[in-house]
C-alpha cells in the first residue's frame, strides 16, 4: 500500500466525525423538557400510546426531539418549538362558546394565543384531549396540525373525554 493514502484514511475518520457531531446538532434533534400531564385514566393513557406511536417524523419542517423525561403522553418538534401533551384534564376554555376554533383533517382544535405571542391548540370532541404548544416563531404556519390531525384522528376516537 503506498504511503500517500494513509493520511486521507487518517484525515476521513475526523472529518466524518465532525459530520456526525453536526447531524446531531441539526433541528429537531435536540431534547426538550416536557412535563407531563397528571397520569390520565388507564384508557386514555392507552389512546395517548397509540397516537405516540403514529405522530409524524416532521412537523412545520422541524425533526422529532427527545423528551424529558420520556413518556407516551410527551412529543416535541425543534426542540421545544413544539410541544404535544396528550391526555390533559379538560381545559376550563372549553366552556366558553366565545373560543375561536378550527378544523383540520376532521379533528377539532380549540385555539388560544399565549401572552408572548405563541399558539395552543387542543382537540375537541375526541376520547382524549390534546394540547400542541407552538413558540411564537412558528405560530405562523398553520399546515402543522395537517400531520398531527392525522396521527389524532387514526388513534383517537371521537367522543366526549369525561377526564
Amino acid at each position: 500500500m503506498s504511503s500517500h493514502r494513509r493520511p486521507f484514511r487518517l484525515l476521513v475518520l475526523p472529518a466524518a466525525s465532525a459530520l456526525l457531531a453536526l447531524a446531531g446538532c441539526a433541528p429537531g434533534d435536540s431534547e426538550a423538557r416536557v412535563e407531563p400531564p397528571p397520569a390520565p385514566p388507564a384508557e386514555v393513557a392507552k389512546l395517548c400510546a397509540a397516537l405516540h406511536g403514529e405522530l409524524p417524523r416532521t412537523v412545520a419542517g422541524l425533526g422529532r426531539a427527545a423528551t424529558e423525561p420520556a413518556s407516551d403522553l410527551t412529543a416535541a418538534w425543534g426542540g421545544s418549538a413544539i410541544v404535544l401533551r396528550c391526555g390533559i384534564p379538560k381545559p376550563p376554555a372549553m366552556a366558553d362558546p366565545q373560543q375561536d376554533g378550527v378544523e383540520v383533517n376532521g379533528v377539532g382544535w380549540l385555539v388560544q394565543r399565549t401572552p408572548d405571542g405563541g399558539l395552543v391548540f387542543t382537540t375537541t370532541s375526541r376520547l382524549a384531549y390534546t394540547e400542541v404548544r407552538i413558540d411564537k416563531e412558528h405560530a405562523t404556519d398553520a399546515q402543522m396540525l395537517v400531520g398531527l390531525s392525522a396521527a389524532v384522528e387514526k388513534t383517537v376516537p371521537t367522543g366526549i373525554s369525561s377526564y
